[in-house]
């Protein structure tokens, strides 16, 4: 690379975009990010694009998508593939209602449990320990049905 100024190292790349160094190496496995050469004797140099590449990784991530999700991503031209990126971020959609209709039977589950703790003065065990010793405590309040 000519231009060594604008070039990076790979702890200045991953200090550039918020990561470890070994963040970095975990993408290049994972064919994320491209591995520069290394030339003889000499350190291998990362540019602007691979900044701009793994800053795209993490703000997939922000949004859910996993690394596999991500590597189908990446090479989606700009408004050239949206049919794809959208099918991609639909699925996506789809997980995280899903995910909160999860978190909000947990809420209730929690809720219930703790009104339960607050109001058990004449009860030996406390309900929420015995929810979870049942291994099943959104079962034993009915959040979820048991077939």
């Amino acid at each position: 690379m000519n231009h060594r100024e604008n070039a990076l190292t790979i702890g200045r790349l991953a200090e550039a975009v918020g990561v470890n160094v070994e963040t970095v190496r975990f993408y290049q496995r994972r064919n994320l990010l491209r591995e520069p050469p290394r030339p003889p004797g000499g350190i291998r140099y990362y540019t602007v694009e691979d900044i701009a590449r793994v800053k795209f990784i993490k703000s997939a991530q922000r949004l859910g998508f996993c690394l596999d999700e991500i590597l189908q991503l990446l090479p989606l031209d700009e408004g050239m593939q949206c049919d794809s990126a959208a099918e991609l971020a639909a699925q996506r959609l789809d997980d995280v209602r899903a995910r909160l209709q999860d978190l909000r039977r947990v809420e209730a589950t929690l809720a219930n449990l703790l009104e339960q703790c607050r109001q058990g003065e004449e009860k030996v065990a406390c309900p929420l320990i015995a929810a979870l010793h049942a291994d099943k405590p959104m079962r034993v309040l009915g959040q979820v049905p048991t077939s």
